[in-house]
């Protein structure tokens, strides 16, 4: 009997991936395709397949306006795949030929062995906690640090709270939800860093006439796993107990019309599970008892993602109704994006409502804060690009997406002001 037990832990700790030996997952010869969708039958197919985790991943899902979505397809699975293409009639555009190449190149950078901390790399959960304490340290009269909570292993989920002045309207930063999207802890810790060392006039108001209160690694679970055992894990890290797939999409776990009008799933093997219930996972429970217990502190919630250069407002659960303040909030999403095209990179960004502009999705950390606790101006971010590198971001692209980060937000919360939100 102790056998058994010992057998079936065994077991679940492996799946769970728990066990450090487990060989970090290859995506050798994966490749990435855009696909053109005309009709319901053909998405349908493809949705299908994507539920079939281990040899398709969807990393875009479909959206009305460009009729498009991103799928990776395992090696095994390619001749099938171009044959459902070809019965179904779908256009498709190769984006990336090899996945593991571009991870691979994701990791040698000149400066990959500097021993001080910059934005010319990704760095893994504990250098950036190393480098959050440095800057607590640093900076104690402006910095301090919150707790929003443990994750399913036991890991803190740590923020840091920037104020030069009591009084001071807060704006709320939550990033790295979904663990592959490095590129949202990179600008996070980029944008701390300017508010505290910039010396430009514009960054320095920011930083003084706002308390900003900042989580640059809010999966910590999921973000440790992409980097030590799976480059492309997205979700949570809780185990289920009717089924083998772990985690959850923790932006669909969110008690705001959780797991209404196909905005997430029920599959626990699929990318946008949404969970078991609203709160299932302890990081979303937490952030949720922490930020109803600060709510008076904030005025505006932002949420950082990659990729497909978006700003994203509420709602996300219909196309067909839309906040009261809604033109307050385009207003707001086109000063955003007008301030980052007008930047030598030329980057456009589309704005708009999540299920207008991009796709249903329920649950999500910003709908929740927008819904259940009044805030009026709430937004997600999704970063660069359109698929080229898609999650694998290079790190030479980490700063100009940050400096597109700052002329965008400086705008953002400069409109928000002139339209009294704050």
């Amino acid at each position: 009997m102790r056998l058994l037990w010992l057998l079936a832990t065994l077991v679940a700790l492996t799946s769970a991936g728990i066990l450090k030996d487990s060989p970090k997952e290859r995506y050798d010869n994966f490749r990435v395709y855009k696909l053109t969708i005309q009709n319901k039958i053909q998405l349908a197919a493809i949705e299908k397949i994507g539920e079939l985790t281990k040899k398709y991943n969807i990393w875009k899902e479909y959206d009305e306006r460009s009729r498009q979505i991103d799928i990776m397809v395992s090696p095994g699975e390619l001749n099938h795949f171009q044959e459902l293409l070809k019965f179904n009639n779908i256009s498709s555009e190769l984006m990336i030929e090899n996945v593991q190449e571009r991870i691979d190149e994701e990791q040698v950078t000149p400066t990959a062995d500097s021993a001080t901390f910059g934005w010319t790399k990704y760095y893994e959960l504990e250098e950036i906690e190393a480098w959050l304490d440095e800057i607590l340290n640093a900076y104690p009269s402006v910095t301090e640090e919150f707790i929003v909570g443990k994750s399913y292993e036991g890991r803190t989920i740590r923020g840091i709270k920037i104020s030069h002045k009591a009084g001071n309207p807060g704006i709320f930063i939550e990033s790295n939800i979904h663990a592959r999207e490095w590129i949202t802890s990179a600008s996070a810790t980029w944008f701390i860093n300017q508010l505290l060392t910039s010396e430009d006039a514009d960054v320095r108001s920011l930083a003084d006439n706002y308390d900003w209160h900042i989580i640059p690694v809010f999966n910590v679970d999921g973000f440790e796993y992409s980097h030590k055992k799976d480059r492309m894990w997205r979700k949570t890290r809780q185990p289920h107990a009717t089924n083998a797939c772990i985690g959850a999409d923790a932006n669909r776990n969110f008690d705001s019309y959780w797991l209404q009008n196909n905005g997430a799933s029920d599959n626990p093997c699929s990318e946008t599970f949404a969970g078991d219930n609203p709160e299932s996972e302890p990081e979303a429970k937490a952030l949720v008892e922490y930020l109803t217990k600060i709510q008076d502190q904030i005025s505006v919630y932002i949420s950082f993602h990659s990729y497909g250069q978006y700003l994203l407002s509420p709602y996300g659960h219909t196309n067909e109704e839309f906040p009261e303040n809604y033109n307050d909030i385009l207003t707001i999403g086109k000063a955003f994006a007008d301030a980052i095209e007008a930047l030598p990179y030329g980057t456009v960004y589309q704005y708009g409502s999540t299920a207008d502009v991009l796709y249903v999705a329920t649950g999500t950390s910003v709908d929740w804060v927008f819904n259940e606790l009044g805030k009026k101006i709430g937004y997600t971010i999704e970063y660069r690009d359109k698929g080229r590198y898609g999650f694998i971001l290079p790190p030479v692209q980490i700063i100009p997406n940050c400096e597109e980060l700052m002329v965008g937000m400086l705008a953002l919360i400069e409109k928000t002001k002139e339209l009294g939100y704050l």
